[in-house]
């Protein structure tokens, strides 16, 4: 069936333009993955943070080369952008931004990030976000991006605070992890707004207890 209103984000932004290199500042990059790139991937999931909250693991450098080649690949399908955070001078590894979850007809994506643990404390994290949302709104066309994330990660819910994404509510059991499910919030930004954004309020002791309630465990 034809559908009344065109794509928001064209195909072909994916299909037929090369990854751009997006600059983030203070020699930093947004570049492409790259097969050489896997031994660090490797070291940075062997992080029991990235692991945690990623629900990934990498047994080997040649796995951890194989997830690189299929981030690389994804461009060209539309399926999903991925850029690593690299050191512009060197070339170091500092992290991954990626949008996924792409619904192009409809604008919309989900963002995802992290740092490697010997990178943090340097505000890489929301400075990469905003070179990608920067691009995904204003070359690319997307209308909104979503960003969630387990209520336990309180870190990561001030990147989301500090790169503009709202609150609007919290998801619940939307996120398996490897200790079982865990509440979600989300969090979400609009190219253009029709007014200012209201931030979604919990009542005051709402997210305390949240993050430090037991999450519920898995049936074994």
């Amino acid at each position: 069936m034809p559908r009344a209103t065109p794509a928001i984000v064209a195909a072909e932004t994916f299909t037929r333009a090369a990854q751009p290199v997006l600059p983030v500042g203070d020699g930093l990059v947004l570049r492409p993955w790259l097969r050489r790139d896997g031994p660090e991937v490797y070291a940075a999931f062997q992080d029991p943070a990235i692991r945690r909250w990623h629900v990934r693991t990498a047994d080997t450098v040649e796995e951890a080369g194989d997830w690189v080649d299929s981030w690389a690949r994804s461009w060209t399908g539309g399926a999903a952008a991925n850029w690593a955070v690299a050191d512009s001078r060197t070339g170091r590894l500092m992290g991954r931004a990626s949008l996924h979850h792409m619904e192009l007809w409809h604008g919309e994506a989900e963002i995802a990030y992290w740092v490697v643990p010997a990178a943090r404390g340097r505000g890489i994290a929301p400075r990469a976000v905003d070179a990608l949302v920067g691009w995904a709104f204003e070359v690319a066309g997307f209308h909104r991006l979503e960003l969630r994330h387990s209520v336990h990660n309180a870190q990561s819910c001030k990147v989301a605070h500090k790169s503009g994404f709202v609150l609007e509510g919290i998801n619940r059991s939307a996120g398996l992890h490897a200790d079982g499910w865990h509440d979600m919030h989300l969090h979400a930004r609009v190219a253009h707004p029709a007014e200012p954004p209201i931030a979604h309020r919990l009542p005051r002791a709402a997210i305390p207890v949240a993050a430090t309630q037991p999450v519920q465990r898995l049936r074994r």
